[in-house]
């Protein structure tokens, strides 16, 4: 999946995220390590606050205050492009200590963005970590960002993660998300594993331009349950699913047991692996790369990915923040959207 030339589409909007977490100095590193390759991207947020963050960490960034996105490209080469937040500016916010009042803004700026990409005057958005529970505290009524961006735009989202720059890449989408783990088997559904693998494929042939894509459907239990002898989920639950899938026309195998499906020959072989829980999805993936996973959205108008990581509290203004998995999401929204371009081009010569 090769990544459009920069310039080729219209700019990545880059969100606030928490203001006491690490989305300000991530977005300021990200410009700073630009390449020629790097695609255009903006953030939403207070220009004021990057400004004294960026003198605080010494990082030689300026910051180039822009009334409309397209203004963007103009200016990135030579600054990090901001598009105010409304409402700023914002309280002064201590690194590591959230503040309430800062809530609304928040979710202001995840809202300008979407409102950018529906219009067409960006790309993508590219979501920075959130506080959920400051954002819940001030009436914020959804457990986090995907359940927002659904609830929005009337879509039913599903949550993928991907290290792209893996060779090969790996690619993995939880059924069930943050749930404890003794909760998981009751919440597991033959419908719930259909409707992932069947967004996950349409995902896969638009978004990835993967014209045939192959699934791996990962079993519940260890050894797949050995039929039955370990749990029988395999057989009542996943099975069926994984024969419906196969019966609409999408290539998926399984239930296969999770020890035997991320290792690199494994990865050879398939395009996404549909996993029955949050951790089984992640321990891989965060093993394969810790550094350089990225969250993406699927199943929306838009596109939307983020990185995979929080609000790093515990670190946040000290100037150590990683920003690879925040450049990893904004290059894998910007191949996600030239994709989208092609295949809603294909379609329309069809």
């Amino acid at each position: 999946m090769p990544g459009p030339p920069p310039g080729a589409i219209g700019p990545i909007a880059v969100t606030m995220g928490e203001p006491a977490g690490v989305g300000g100095e991530i977005a300021l590193k990200a410009w700073l390590t630009r390449t020629s390759q790097t695609p255009v991207f903006f953030a939403i947020d207070d220009p004021a606050r990057l400004t004294a963050l960026a003198a605080r960490l010494g990082l030689a960034v300026p910051v180039a205050i822009i009334a409309r996105a397209d203004a963007a490209p103009a200016r990135f080469a030579h600054a990090l492009p901001v598009l105010p937040v409304p409402g700023c500016p914002l309280p002064v916010v201590e690194p590591g200590r959230p503040r309430i009042d800062t809530a609304a803004a928040v979710v202001r700026a995840i809202d300008a963005a979407v409102a950018l990409v529906r219009g067409g005057e960006a790309a993508a958005m590219v979501t920075s970590p959130i506080n959920k529970k400051i954002l819940q505290d001030d009436g914020f009524g959804f457990p986090g960002h995907t359940e927002y961006l659904g609830h929005i735009s009337d879509a039913a989202p599903v949550m993928m993660l991907a290290v792209e720059r893996a060779d090969p890449p790996l690619r993995v989408v939880p059924v069930t998300v943050h749930l404890p783990l003794r909760q998981v088997a009751a919440a597991l559904s033959t419908d719930a594993i259909i409707a992932a693998g069947r967004v996950t494929a349409a995902a896969l042939r638009t978004d990835f331009a993967i014209a045939a894509p192959r699934l791996a459907v990962a079993a519940l239990n260890p050894h797949a349950g050995e039929d039955g002898k370990i749990g029988d989920e395999e057989p009542r639950l996943i099975e069926p699913a994984v024969a419906a899938l196969r019966a609409e026309g999408i290539d998926a195998v399984g239930p296969a047991p999770a020890d035997t499906l991320f290792h690199a020959d494994a990865r050879r072989g398939i395009d996404a692996v549909i996993c029955m829980y949050h951790d089984q999805a992640l321990v891989p993936l965060k093993t394969l790369d810790f550094w350089g996973g990225v969250n993406v959205t699927l199943g929306l108008p838009f596109v939307r990915t983020s990185p995979d990581h929080g609000t790093a509290f515990d670190i946040a203004g000290r100037g150590i923040a990683r920003p690879d998995s925040l450049i990893a999401a904004i290059d894998l929204a910007a191949r996600i959207a030239a994709a989208r371009i092609a295949a809603a081009r294909t379609a329309r010569s069809a």
